[in-house]
Parts: C-alpha cells; sequence; structure tokens
C-alpha cells in the first residue's frame, strides 16, 4: 500500500479547513510540500478542490487527528486499509526496441525469414517487436529498403537473447517437424532377407531334382534319331 493518501491534495485541503494540524504535519501526511500547503491555506493553491474526508474513506481515524493537534510534533499514521485489492494484471504488450535499435528490425526479419523459415509471424513479432504488415513486405520483398537490406542474426543487434530465439525455433519445430533427411544405407528387415533366401534354396532344389534321362527320352520322342539309326 503506499504511504500517501488517494488524492493527497484534496486531502490536505480538507486538513486544512477542518483540523488545527500544523502545516509540517498535514505536509507529511499527504506527502506534499509545506509550501504548497501553506499556498493551499491562503487560498493561492487548489482553488475549486472539493476536500475529501480521509476519515470517511477509512485513511485516518479522529483519534489520529487529535494526537496530531495536541502534539505538533507527532507524525499522523496512515491507517492500514481493510479491503484488500488484487494486484492489477500486467498486460502483454508488444515488446519495447530501443529507438536507437529500431532501424535494424528488418535486417533482423530478414535473417530469421532466411535462416528459420519454420517460425511463425507471431513468433518473429515476439522476438523483435515488429508487426504482421512489415514481416509480410520483407517475405515478398516489397519492403521500402529490400534492395540494401542485410541480413543480421537479431541477437547479434541485442533485439532478442539466445534463450528466446532457440525457445521459439524449438516450439516452431515441435508444432511443425521437418521432413526426416536420408541417413545412408541401412540393413533389410529379417522378413525380406528370409523370403528372398527361402525362395533361392527352393529354386535350386527343384533344379537338382530335375531327371536327366527323362529330358533325353522326351527329346527322342519329340524327332530325334535314335542311336542304333546313326550306326
Amino acid at each position: 500500500m503506499s504511504n500517501a493518501p488517494l488524492m493527497p491534495k484534496a486531502t490536505a485541503v480538507w486538513l486544512v479547513d477542518n483540523t488545527a494540524l500544523s502545516f509540517d504535519q498535514v505536509a507529511d501526511f499527504t506527502k506534499m510540500h509545506p509550501l504548497e500547503v501553506r499556498a493551499i491555506a491562503d487560498g493561492d493553491a487548489a482553488q475549486g478542490i472539493k476536500g475529501m474526508d480521509p476519515i470517511s474513506t477509512g485513511q485516518l481515524t479522529r483519534d489520529e487527528i487529535e494526537k496530531g493537534e495536541k502534539d505538533p510534533d507527532y507524525r499522523l499514521k496512515l491507517s492500514e486499509s481493510k479491503v484488500v485489492l488484487p494486484p492489477a494484471a500486467k498486460k502483454k504488450g508488444p515488446r519495447y526496441t530501443p529507438v536507437s535499435r529500431r532501424h535494424e528490425r528488418p535486417s533482423a526479419i530478414l535473417w530469421l525469414v532466411r535462416n528459420h523459415p519454420e517460425l511463425k509471424d507471431a513468433q518473429i513479432m515476439r522476438l523483435v517487436g515488429t508487426t504482421k504488415t512489415t514481416i509480410a513486405s520483407i517475405r515478398d520483398r516489397t519492403h521500402w529498403n529490400a534492395s540494401t537490406l542485410t541480413p543480421m542474426d537479431p541477437v547479434t543487434l541485442g533485439l532478442c537473447t539466445q534463450l528466446e530465439l532457440d525457445f521459439e525455433v524449438q516450439r516452431a519445430a515441435k508444432e511443425k517437424p521437418t521432413d526426416q533427411q536420408y541417413g545412408g544405407a541401412t540393413l533389410l528387415p529379417a522378413s525380406e532377407t528370409t523370403r528372398k533366401d527361402a525362395e533361392v534354396e527352393a529354386s535350386e532344389k527343384s533344379s537338382d531334382d530335375l531327371n536327366v534321362d527323362a529330358v533325353f527320352a522326351k527329346l527322342k520322342t519329340i524327332g530325334g534319331k535314335k542311336p542304333d539309326d546313326e550306326e
């Protein structure tokens, strides 16, 4: 909780008008300068500002004011709020890029598009803090400075860290795995080699079982001459 009350200037106006506290006490409680509080009392400052009662808002008690009125050296203490407000959620906006580095973003985008085509536009936007329009113009070579752009590593340029770049690359690889590259010759599966060996063995066995006499007899019946006729 802040040490200053809500609407400190309006609170100072109310304390000046409704209490006998010194200027230093009011200034210490509202975190203002004593001269500014004196100007409020003289009507030179905070004209038109309606005073806000810190007692009704639970920021100060009547007993605390009475202690201050009795002792000019006493410093008022801000009451703790009974209502606990949740912390404000931090909004995620685009990555902030220093002005001195903004002109280097197109070069970083070109480097990412060429070296990591698997990255999506949203990932490139998170890395270098750019827009989809700029990314599309660099992809299509329609950027106004496309002819003079030189690819440059965004990590070297200081637009992102190496850990952030590696994280996005690994994330893109998981979402869109690359085709498996040829890794050299491999052994055939056992089922393939066993089948071929069995076919070769069966053919050799059939050739061994061939009856030679039956072949010659068949040739003679077709039209060949008998050995006795040749003599």
